[in-house]
C-alpha cells in the first residue's frame, strides 16, 4: 500500500486502468497478455494444482524489489546447454508466472472496489489541502498588513520601555558595586573605632550584595577582597580578645562576643580566649621578672631575655625578691580577675538572654534557640573547666619563681611576708576555683622547712647563749600582761581562728564573708605592700618600776605582817586567756592584813613571773605560729620545733636549779616517773652531750649531732650556794615559776595549735602536753627541796636529838630543848622568806612546796633520832609524844599548811613502840615507809627485853623480807 501512495504523489491522481498500466515490472508483476488469460479461462482453474504450483517458486523470487530475475536465471543455467531441459524449464516458468498472474488478477478482481474507494478519498482530501493553501495564503497577507500598520510600533515601544527598565536596574547595581568598591574605607574606620560588631555586620552585607552581582566580572575581584578584609576583622577581633586577659572592659568584650556571635564563632572565641589567658600568664610572669633581673644586672644585655623563665628566676637577687614576688602576684592577680569578670559577664548574660527567650518563645525560632542553648552551655562547661586550668599555669609559673632563689638566709620578717603574700594567693585560688593548691603548698613546704631548720637551729643557739648569761632576775611586767599585746602575737587579734591568714587587711574585709574577688573588683590589688602595723604601734607591757602601787597602797604594804591572808582574785598567777586583762582591784590594809601567812605576794595583784629569757622564748613561739598558720602543711614541723624550745628550758631550769642526785637517791618522789622520763627524753633527743665531734663518726651521726645543742651551763653570777638569800631561792622562784608560766601561755595556745594540726599528727601535740607541759609544775618539787634541804640544819637537830636520856621513869611536863632549836630554824626560814618575797613576789603554791618540804624534812629528822635512841622507856615514848605534840602546836601558828606533812609519819612510829610481838610482825608488813635501821629499832628497843632471840630474829627476817623489794 505504502508504494501505491507514493507512485500516487509522484504521478498524480489517474484511473484505476491508467494508474494499473504504470506500474512497472519491478514494481508490480506482468499483466497477462489476453492469450494468456484466454489459456486460463480455457483451463479450468484448478486451486489446489494452482497453489501447488506457486508453492514450488523458489524464495528468492519473493525477496526485495532489487532482485535480478534475469541475472539470476542465467547464473543457473548449466555450463552445457540442452535445448530440451531449456524448454521444460521454460515451460516450468511459465506455468509459475502464469499461476502468479492468475493469482494477483484474482486478488485485484477481489479488491477493485475498496481500491476506488480509497483512491476517491484521497482525491477528496487532496482537494481540501488545495483549499488549506489558499486560506492561508490570504492569512499572511492580512498578518502583513497589520505588521506594518501596528504591531512593529506598539512593539517597539514596549521594547524600548523593557530596555530603558533594565538600564536602571544596571545603573542601581552599577551603583552598589561602587559603594560595594569604597566600602573596605569605612570598614577601617569602623575597625579604628572598635566597632567590630559594626565592621562585620557591614562586611557581611557587602558579601552578601556580591554574591547577587556576581555575574559581574568586577565583583569577582570584589568578592575575594571583602573575604580578605573578613579574615583581618577577625585578626583584629582576635588581638582585642588577648587584650581582654589583663584589663578586663565590660564594653570592649560586649563588643568582641556580639562580633563573634555575628561570625557564628562563638565556640571558636572561646577557645581562643583560653589560649590567651595561658598566654597572658607566661608573658607576664616572664616579663615582670625579666624587668627586675635586669634592672639589678644594672644593663639590658638582651642574653636574659634568650633565657628560659626557669632560669630567669634564678638570677633574682635577695633584695628584689620580695618586691618582684609582690609585683609577679599582682600581675597574675589582673589576670585571674579578668578571667572572673569575663565568667561574671557569661552568667549576666545568659540570664538576660534566657529571660528574653522565655518571654518570647512561640515555637517559631526553637532551633534558633537550641542553637544558641547550646553555645551556651558550651561556655559554661568551657569556663569552669579553665578555673582550674588557669590556677594550674599560676601555680606552676609561681612554684618555679619560689624555688629559684634559697630562702634560708633571708630575715624572719621578710620571709613571713613571702609566706603571707603565697598564703594570700593559695586564698585567691581557693575563691577561684575552690582548689587546696597543693602545688604551691608543696613548694612553699620545701622552702619553709629548709628555711625553718636554719632559722630554728640559730634560735636554739640564742637560747643557749640567753640562758647561759640569765642570771634569773625578775623581768617587770604590768599586771594586765598577756602575750596577745606583743607583736608577734598581733595576728591572733586580727583573727582569733587559726584559719585566717594574717595579711595585712582590712578589718571589715576580716570580719566579714565578702571574697578577695567581690572586694578587689572595683579597683585595688590583695597584694598590694601596706606597711607594717607594728611600726606605728609600741608594745606597752613593762611596768615602769617593776610594781604597780600607788602611795597609798605602799604604805599599806609597810604595815604587812605575817599574819596576814590574801582574797581570792588575788591568788592568779596568770591572766584571763579569753580577756588578755587580770582583776585589778583596789588593796586596803584590811585586806593585806588578812592575807595567809604562807603567801608571801609583794604586789597588789599577781603580776606574771617571767625573764627576759621567757619573754624571748615566747616571742619565738609567736613567730613560730604565724608561719604556721601561714602554712599550714609545715604545722607539724613548726609545732615540734616549738616543743623543742620549751624542752630546751624546762631542761635548762631543771639542770641549773633542779639536778641534785644526793637529794634523787632518797626516794621520796621528788620527781614523778612521768618528769624523769620526759628529762630522759628531752636529754636523749635534744642535749648534745658530746663536748667535741668524732672525726670518725657516721654522716648519719653528724647529722643528729646537727639537730642537738649543747647543754647549758649556769651562769657564774648565780650564786645558789649562799644561806642569806635562802641558796638562790629567788633566783629559783623566777626560773621555776617563769617556766609555769611559760606551760601556761602554752596551754592558752593548744586551740590554736590543734586546729592546725594534721589529724595524723594530732596525737603528738596530746603526748606533748600530757607528758612535757604538764609537768612544768612538777619541777617546783626537785628545785624547791634542795632549798629546804639546806635552809634548816637537820643534822645539828639530830645532834640535840641524840644527847636526850629517852629512858626517864617518871612522866616529863617539859618538852625538849631539840625542839625550841627547830622551831627557831622554821622562824629564821620565816623571816628569811620574807626578806626573799620583797625582792621577789613568792606565789602561794610555791611557799606551800618549801613549807611542805621542810616540815616533811623535820618530821622525817624527828623519826630518824627516835630510831637513833638507844634506851626507852614508856616514860621516854609518852616524852616523844609531848615533843612532837608541842612542835606542831608552835609550827601551826607559822604556817597554814593543813594537814601537817608527815604528821601519821611521826605518830605512827612513835605509838609502834606500845606494839606487842604479834602485833609488831603485821604492822611492819603494812608500813613499808619506814627504813631498815628504823624498823630494826623499834624491835631491838621496844621489844627486845619481852622477847626471845628466836622471836626477835623472826621479826628481823620480815624487816628483811619486807625491804629486799626495796632493793
Amino acid at each position: 500500500m505504502q508504494k501505491i501512495k507514493s507512485l500516487m504523489t509522484r504521478q498524480g491522481l489517474r484511473s484505476p486502468q491508467e494508474s494499473v498500466n504504470d506500474l512497472s515490472p519491478i514494481e508490480n508483476l506482468r499483466i497477462p497478455t489476453k492469450e494468456e488469460l484466454r489459456e486460463l479461462h480455457e483451463e479450468p482453474p484448478d486451486p489446489q494444482a494452482q497453489q501447488e504450483i506457486i508453492n514450488s517458486i523458489e524464495e528468492v523470487y519473493f525477496s526485495n524489489d532489487s532482485f535480478d530475475i534475469v541475472k539470476y536465471e542465467l547464473e543457473r543455467l548449466p555450463p552445457v546447454l540442452s535445448l530440451q531441459e531449456l524448454e521444460e524449464y521454460r515451460d516450468k516458468l511459465k506455468q509459475q508466472q502464469a499461476a502468479v498472474s492468475k493469482k494477483v488478477a484474482d486478488l485485484i478482481l477481489e479488491k477493485q472496489p475498496a481500491y476506488v474507494e480509497e483512491l476517491e478519498r484521497v482525491t477528496s482530501l487532496q482537494s481540501g489541502l488545495q483549499m488549506a493553501a489558499v486560506i492561508c495564503t490570504n492569512g499572511r497577507r492580512h498578518l502583513n498588513i497589520a505588521k506594518e500598520g501596528f504591531t512593529q510600533t506598539s512593539l517597539g515601544l514596549l521594547a524600548n520601555q523593557r530596555k530603558r527598565q533594565l538600564l536602571i536596574g544596571l545603573l542601581k547595581s552599577l551603583r552598589t558595586i561602587k559603594t560595594l568598591q569604597r566600602t573596605d574605607v569605612r570598614l577601617s574606620e569602623m575597625l579604628e573605632e572598635e566597632d567590630y560588631p559594626g565592621a562585620i555586620q557591614l562586611c557581611l552585607e557587602c558579601q552578601k550584595a556580591a554574591s547577587t552581582f556576581k555575574h559581574y566580572s568586577c565583583i569577582s575581584e570584589l568578592n575575594s577582597k571583602l573575604q580578605d578584609t573578613l579574615e583581618q576583622i577577625e585578626e583584629q577581633l582576635d588581638v582585642a580578645l588577648s587584650k581582654i586577659c589583663k584589663n578586663f572592659d565590660i564594653n570592649h568584650y560586649t563588643k568582641v562576643q556580639q562580633a563573634y556571635r555575628l561570625l557564628g564563632k562563638t565556640q571558636t572565641a572561646m577557645d581562643q580566649l583560653h589560649m590567651h589567658f595561658t598566654q597572658a600568664i607566661h608573658n607576664t610572669v616572664f616579663q615582670v621578672v625579666l624587668g627586675y633581673v635586669e634592672l639589678c644586672a644594672g644593663n639590658t644585655d638582651t642574653k636574659f631575655q634568650k633565657l628560659q623563665y626557669k632560669d630567669l628566676c634564678t638570677h633574682i637577687t635577695s633584695d628584689s625578691y620580695i618586691p618582684c614576688l609582690a609585683d609577679l602576684c599582682k600581675a597574675l592577680w589582673e589576670v585571674m580577675l579578668s578571667y572572673y569578670r569575663t565568667m561574671q559577664w557569661h552568667e549576666n548574660h545568659d540570664q538576660d538572654e534566657a529571660a528574653v527567650v522565655s518571654s518570647v518563645s512561640d515555637g517559631n525560632n526553637v532551633i534558633g534557640t537550641e542553637e544558641s542553648s547550646f553555645d551556651r552551655n558550651y561556655v559554661k562547661k568551657k569556663l569552669e573547666h579553665g578555673l582550674s586550668r588557669i590556677w594550674q599555669d599560676v601555680q606552676l609559673k609561681v612554684k618555679t619563681y619560689l624555688l629559684g632563689t634559697d630562702l634560708s638566709n633571708f630575715k624572719y620578717d621578710d620571709f613571713i611576708f613571702v609566706l603571707d603574700v603565697i598564703s594570700r594567693l593559695m586564698q585567691v585560688g581557693e575563691e577561684f576555683c575552690g582548689s587546696k593548691s597543693e602545688v604551691l603548698q608543696e613548694s612553699i613546704r620545701k622552702q619553709s622547712v629548709n628555711y625553718f631548720k636554719t632559722y630554728h637551729r640559730t634560735r636554739l643557739e640564742e637560747l643557749r647563749m640567753f640562758l647561759e648569761n640569765e642570771t634569773w632576775e625578775l623581768c617587770p611586767v604590768k599586771s594586765s600582761f598577756s602575750i596577745l599585746q606583743l607583736h608577734e602575737f598581733k595576728f591572733m587579734e586580727q583573727s582569733r581562728s587559726p584559719s585566717v591568714s594574717p595579711s595585712k587587711q582590712p578589718a571589715s574585709a576580716a570580719s566579714s564573708t565578702v571574697t578577695l574577688f567581690e572586694q578587689y573588683c572595683a579597683g585595688g590589688n590583695p597584694f598590694e605592700i601596706q606597711a607594717d602595723s607594728k611600726d606605728d604601734e609600741t608594745e606597752d607591757v613593762l611596768a615602769s618600776n617593776g610594781y604597780e602601787s600607788d602611795e597609798q597602797e605602799k604604805s599599806a604594804y609597810q604595815e604587812y605582817d605575817s599574819d596576814s591572808d590574801v582574797p581570792e582574785e588575788l591568788k592568779r598567777d596568770y591572766v584571763d586567756e579569753q580577756t588578755g586583762d587580770a582583776p585589778i582591784k583596789s588593796v586596803s590594809r584590811e585586806t593585806l592584813r588578812s592575807r595567809k601567812k604562807s603567801d608571801y605576794n609583794l604586789n597588789k595583784v599577781n603580776a606574771p613571773i617571767l625573764t627576759n629569757t621567757t619573754l624571748n622564748v615566747i616571742r619565738l613561739v609567736g613567730k613560730y605560729m604565724q608561719m604556721m598558720n601561714i602554712l599550714k602543711p609545715i604545722a607539724f614541723d613548726v609545732i615540734h620545733f616549738m616543743s623543742q624550745l620549751f624542752d630546751y628550758y624546762l631542761y635548762a631550769v631543771y639542770t641549773f636549779f633542779g639536778r641534785n642526785d644526793m637529794f634523787e637517791s632518797t626516794g621520796l618522789g621528788l620527781s614523778s616517773s612521768r618528769l624523769r622520763t620526759t628529762l630522759n627524753r628531752i636529754q636523749e633527743s635534744l642535749i648534745d652531750l658530746e663536748v667535741s665531734a668524732d672525726p670518725s663518726g657516721t654522716l648519719t651521726a653528724a647529722e643528729e649531732r646537727k639537730e642537738k645543742v649543747p647543754s647549758p651551763h649556769l651562769s657564774h653570777l648565780v650564786v645558789l650556794t649562799s644561806g642569806n638569800s635562802l641558796y638562790g631561792l629567788a633566783e629559783r622562784v623566777v626560773a621555776t615559776e617563769s617556766l609555769v608560766f611559760l606551760a601556761e601561755q602554752f596551754e592558752f595556745l593548744q586551740p590554736h595549735l590543734d586546729a592546725v594540726m594534721p589529724a595524723a599528727k594530732k596525737p603528738f601535740l596530746q603526748q606533748f602536753y600530757s607528758q612535757t607541759v604538764s609537768t612544768a609544775s612538777e619541777l617546783r618539787k626537785p628545785v624547791y627541796w634542795i632549798v629546804a634541804a639546806k635552809a634548816i640544819d637537820y643534822e645539828q637537830m639530830l645532834l640535840l636529838m641524840a644527847n636526850v636520856k629517852w629512858d626517864v621513869k617518871e612522866i616529863m611536863s617539859q618538852h625538849n630543848v631539840y625542839v625550841d632549836a627547830l622551831l627557831k630554824e622554821f622562824e629564821e626560814f620565816n623571816r628569811r622568806l620574807n626578806d626573799v618575797s620583797k625582792r621577789v613576789r613568792i606565789p602561794l603554791p610555791v611557799s606551800n612546796i618549801l613549807w611542805e618540804h621542810c616540815i616533811r624534812l623535820a618530821n622525817r629528822t624527828l623519826v630518824e633520832g627516835y630510831a637513833n635512841v638507844k634506851k626507852c622507856s614508856n616514860e621516854g615514848r609518852a616524852l616523844m609524844q609531848l615533843d612532837f605534840q608541842q612542835f606542831l602546836m608552835k609550827l601551826e601558828k607559822l604556817t597554814d599548811i593543813r594537814p601537817i606533812p608527815d604528821k601519821e609519819f611521826v605518830e605512827t612510829y612513835i605509838k609502834a613502840y606500845y606494839l606487842t610481838e604479834n602485833d609488831m610482825e603485821s604492822w611492819i608488813k603494812e608500813h613499808r615507809e619506814y627504813s631498815t635501821k628504823q624498823l630494826t629499832n623499834l624491835v631491838n628497843i621496844c621489844l627486845g627485853t619481852y622477847i626471845n632471840k628466836k622471836a626477835r630474829q623472826k621479826l628481823l627476817a620480815t624487816i628483811d623480807d619486807t625491804d629486799r623489794p626495796k632493793r
